[in-house]
């Protein structure tokens, strides 16, 4: 008779209560930081000084950001999303941002004996075989997997190991369901907006992460598009090692860079001030190359990365030939001085393929914003889904202003940071109350992309730069015929 074996009934049971555990750990903090919020809310309004309600509510969001921080630091795996798309200095307080910025790439590292057993088994041949060198320690870890820096034998360059955590597949998606009844509650009490369905298409998305097969042929199709359809690519693509690809295990060429949250520092080292001429022409570059490349990829292809946080952003200097690669990297030219420099974006494990309804329908709304045409981007609403409810007298203005907040990079006169919360939001006066789940990853690609000149100190828009690509898109589909699109161009290109 076998003994009984009280370590692996531990180890069973443990993994079997995890989920309720986590989701526990879940509803516990999100309550005490929503009632947090609704109490300090009660007090604040008591404090008729306006600079004295300034200091309470930095103390409160400071105090926020902390067990925000916790949580989703705790937590891990989905949280660590939740606090890239939250973290944004566009959107969330200042506190918040600065918090929760730390977090880019700081998952739990998987061991390296895991990860050597995951490479074999998905690869078949051992480590020791297939790599002249393989670093122990990852370059960084995310919430689906991490990466290792090695060199295959044969080879002289460094080649980028991609490789995903076990096990954490199940407990995202508990993640995200937690998330979504949170989503309902909030939506049906302090933000008048679809939340629900954009945590649908999360879940969507998330799930598509975990095969890095699609990664690999979604990376080729994007190289393939941007170089057949520019003379010179706005952005480099990189090549991947297509006979070493799986599901969980992924190679690419390996590029050196630096955070593009780190870009004043790296100026500043080459003797150029940050704040000058000289660094604001190369951070504009920055963010018109990888705009141009968003454009194109959003508005005539349809099919377009859609994870650009400042974490999948890199910077790295260096020819085409010899600095071209990664996991996962656009890369465009910057010139500043006489240092040329490349933008790398990491990570195609979320990328979106827009119907040719919904992207020709967001190509009406980008003229429509770029031309201040209120009545336009109403009817662009219409022709997209979304489903509004107005609560207010100036229907028009606030619906225009509300497409302008979740549509496009530039914020609006006066506004530095926008508040969904307030009572004078436009999501609080015009509710949504359908939005296609489909469209939630051009409307998170553009917030990203937002919160990323807002990081930089620019402001400007991505609407005005994507105006002639939208009116080629309706052109070719034949929505604008030909004399009325050669008169739009002309008229672009005299002012």
């Amino acid at each position: 008779m076998s003994s009984f074996n009280f370590k692996e009934f531990q180890d069973k049971l443990s993994y079997h209560f995890r989920p309720w555990q986590r989701s526990f750990q879940f509803w516990v903090r999100a309550a005490e930081i929503y009632a947090g919020y609704k109490a300090f809310q009660v007090r604040v309004s008591f404090v008729k000084d306006v600079q004295k309600q300034d200091a309470m509510w930095e103390r409160q969001h400071e105090l926020a950001a902390e067990k925000i921080y916790a949580m989703c630091s705790d937590l891990g795996g989905f949280f660590l999303k939740v606090a890239q798309v939250v973290g944004k200095p566009d959107l969330a307080p200042a506190a918040w941002v600065r918090r929760l910025v730390t977090l880019c790439d700081r998952a739990p590292a998987t061991p390296y004996d895991t990860v050597q057993l995951v490479v074999e088994n998905e690869l078949g041949r051992s480590v020791s075989e297939m790599f002249e060198t393989f670093d122990r320690d990852p370059l960084g870890s995310a919430s689906i997997a991490q990466v290792h820096r090695a060199r295959l034998r044969g080879d002289k360059d460094d080649v980028v190991v991609k490789v995903q955590h076990p096990g954490v597949r199940d407990l995202m998606m508990t993640d995200i369901r937690n998330l979504q009844a949170f989503a309902l509650y909030m939506q049906k009490t302090d933000i008048k907006f679809d939340l629900f369905s954009i945590t649908k298409e999360m879940e969507k998305q998330i799930g598509f992460e975990f095969d890095f097969a699609r990664e690999a042929d979604a990376m080729e199709r994007i190289r393939h598009f941007l170089y057949k359809n520019n003379t010179k690519s706005p952005v480099l693509v990189p090549r991947l090692l297509p006979d070493m690809v799986t599901r969980k295990v992924l190679l690419m060429e390996y590029i050196d860079g630096i955070p593009i949250l780190n870009l004043g520092d790296e100026i500043a080292k080459r003797g150029i001030n940050p704040g000058g001429k000289i660094a604001a022409t190369a951070k504009q570059n920055i963010l018109k190359s990888l705009t141009l490349a968003y454009g194109q990829m959003i508005l005539k292809s349809g099919f377009f990365h859609a994870d650009p946080h400042p974490g999948n952003i890199l910077i790295c200097k260096g020819s085409e030939a010899s600095t071209l690669c990664a996991t996962f990297y656009l890369s465009s030219y910057l010139k500043y001085g006489m240092i040329e420099l490349q933008v790398a974006l990491l990570d195609y494990g979320q990328v979106k393929d827009l119907p040719d309804n919904l992207r020709l329908g967001y190509a009406r709304l980008v003229l429509a914003i770029a031309d201040n045409d209120p009545i336009g981007a109403a009817e662009s609403y219409r022709e997209l889904g979304i489903e509004t409810l107005s609560k207010c007298e100036d229907e028009q203005k606030e619906m225009f202003k509300l497409a302008q907040t979740m549509f496009d990079t530039k914020l609006p006169p006066g506004v530095v940071m926008l508040q969904p919360f307030s009572e004078d939001s436009s999501i609080k006066k015009i509710a949504v109350r359908a939005f296609p789940e489909e469209l939630f990853s051009v409307l998170r690609t553009v917030h990203l992309l937002r919160g990323l000149s807002v990081g930089l100190g620019i402001n400007y828009s991505c609407a005005e730069q994507w105006r002639p690509i939208a009116e080629e898109a309706l052109y070719l589909a034949g929505r604008i015929k030909g004399w009325l699109f050669q008169l739009i161009v002309l008229n672009s290109n005299s002012s």
